[in-house]
């Protein structure tokens, strides 16, 4: 009889590891990717399910002697790879409540997440032990430091001391409903924000991967986001870790991609749109392609046509696919979209200016789009709904969607809507369906431009921008005066040998984005064109415009 018989441990994501290690012993789990400068000097450190969950044992046994148990909030500041997927599952076996904020946004907002999230337990590499004696105030929390690798003065642990043990430790019964992981948000349109991750969510989440992308035991992930390759391990795949920067995917040396997918026959990857693009231009300048690779996955940020063009039309094989899934840390995923069907049905319609199709809900998803406004909401009333085929903010419930952020209830107040005993939230995004049920996204809400006369939204206004050939991408942007009336300007990031030098050039370029916003009912309005060499974005896709900050600047420079 499976152990996962009982129902309270089949929704611990523990358990789905321990299944396939269990069935899968010798098949590698992980492999590591080390590069010396060249194709030839690739390394590649395979580590199978049998021996990634005796290290997992050992960390579980051992953490739980520290303290750490059931409900124990604990930080995690480890590198991607073998360790940190195996003290991650360790946290799972025993209950506790792994806490993940990616050091990328910046040590001031890190740790004003560390504040908000108050871990319990400290589990890090010695640098991050440094920094917490650093700064002191932010970690007042923390009674349990876990060093991995060499401890100093600091006290508390090392994973070094765990002793080997034989026998496995028992996964925590948990219920869907209990605390599994606090998750934090990129803070790409506001503060980060820790989002409350339950076991059944992660148990929602690994079916639906195994269904809709058909991912299972045999497959190889290139995991470019480090929390993916976790899902991966529970699936029963093996997970290929890439030698990158994960905080700066959209520099990536392609290199690093496409070596070891070809030379361990990756099967599926997940990464950024601006990784994506980076990697699918290397490969069509330069011949190459990746015929082991059945399925990319691309998300973070709207997926450009020419992303689509490059991976299905010159690098991948015929029967490959792109996905393009739609959703949030807070609800994800949330729909599901093909490339195919994107360049064949919606890409010419993207380009006018429709906004850009993420395809429909998945299954068990119900999604609706009500009013637009910035206030709470605190009860459902189907008097909310807008009219079919009008702009709308989305809104969506099922088993994927969190109902809290972590100790921010005002945060919880404006981005839940209650009913009854079920939770809807609010992605924050502007869209309509078509009558194929399909959702159009047309931008983040928070960065609708209104005039006094007319509202204008970010991605349908600048589609039609970034289908210049001049224009790497453009971003629009409200200034001056409050909300309702705001003055829109378009920013435009030019490709890097258009940039405009002086004032002639600039000049043309301007009066050619000008006749563009001309042709077009939605953006006729717009008269001020600026140029920026690179434009800021997340830290986590970097493929989200930080608009915010572009608007500051587009202020200033019109002052």
């Amino acid at each position: 009889m499976s152990f996962l018989a009982d129902a309270s441990c089949s929704h611990n994501i523990a358990g789905a590891f321990v299944e396939q290690a269990r069935a899968n012993p010798a098949m590698p789990a992980i492999v590591t990717v080390r590069h010396g400068g060249g194709r030839r000097e690739t390394v590649y450190e395979p580590v199978s399910f049998a021996e990634l969950d005796r290290r997992c044992d050992r960390y579980a046994a051992g953490l739980r002697q520290t303290g750490i148990g059931a409900g124990t909030r604990s930080l995690l500041m480890v590198r991607p790879g073998v360790d940190f997927t195996a003290l991650t599952f360790a946290l799972f076996k025993l209950g506790a409540v792994p806490v993940l904020i990616d050091p990328g946004m910046g040590w001031g907002n890190f740790m004003r997440c560390v504040r908000q999230a108050a871990p319990e337990a400290f589990l890090g590499i010695p640098m991050a032990h440094v920094l917490r004696l650093l700064f002191p105030r932010y970690f007042r929390s923390v009674r349990i430091p876990v060093t991995l690798g060499r401890k100093l003065f600091w006290g508390g642990a090392t994973v070094d001391s765990f002793p080997a043990r034989e026998e496995s430790v028992p996964v925590a019964p948990v219920q869907a409903a209990d605390e599994a992981a606090i998750l934090f948000t990129t803070g790409s349109t506001g503060p980060a924000k820790g989002v409350v991750y339950t076991h059944g969510i992660f148990s929602t989440q690994v079916r639906i991967l195994r269904s809709e992308y058909g991912i299972g035991r045999g497959d190889v992930d290139l995991p470019c986001f480090p929390l993916f390759g976790l899902f991966s391990t529970a699936l029963g795949a093996t997970a290929v870790i890439p030698d990158m920067d994960p905080s700066r995917p959209a520099r990536v040396d392609p290199a690093r991609i496409v070596t070891p997918i070809l030379d361990q026959g990756v099967t599926y990857s997940f990464g950024s749109p601006a990784l994506w693009q980076r990697v699918g231009r290397h490969c069509r300048e330069n011949g190459i392609s990746l015929p082991s690779l059945g399925r990319i996955i691309m998300a973070g940020a709207p997926v450009p046509g020419s992303v689509h063009e490059d991976l299905l039309g010159h690098v991948l094989s015929t029967d490959a696919e792109t996905y393009t899934p739609y959703g949030a840390t807070e609800a994800l995923p949330v729909t599901n979209f093909r490339g195919r069907e994107m360049l064949a049905e919606t890409r010419e319609a993207t380009r006018r200016g429709a906004g850009m199709c993420v395809g429909r809900p998945i299954d068990g998803v119900t999604l609706r789009l009500i009013r637009i406004v910035d206030e709470a909401i605190e009860t459902w009333d189907d008097g909310l709904l807008v009219p079919d085929g009008e702009l709308g903010e989305v809104v969506v419930k099922g088993p994927m969607v969190t109902k809290a952020y972590h100790r921010l209830p005002e945060a919880t107040r404006l981005a839940k809507i209650q009913e009854g005993g079920e939770c809807w939230h609010r992605m924050g995004d502007v869209g309509y369906l078509d009558d194929r049920g399909r959702l159009w996204f047309c931008g983040r809400k928070a960065h609708r431009v209104e005039t006094g006369s007319e509202t204008l939204y970010t991605v349908p206004c600048e589609a039609v921008f970034n289908d210049m050939p001049e224009v790497f991408r453009s971003a629009l942007v409200g200034v001056g005066g409050e909300k309702p009336r705001r003055r829109p300007v378009i920013v435009i990031e030019p490709v890097p040998e258009c940039f405009p030098t002086g004032p002639v050039a600039r000049r043309r370029f301007r009066d050619e984005v000008l006749a563009v916003a001309g042709k077009h009912r939605h953006t006729r309005c717009i008269r001020d064109v600026l140029f920026h060499r690179s434009f800021p974005v997340d830290i986590r896709h970097n493929a989200k415009i930080r608009r915010e900050i572009l608007a500051r600047w587009a202020a200033k420079r019109l002052s």
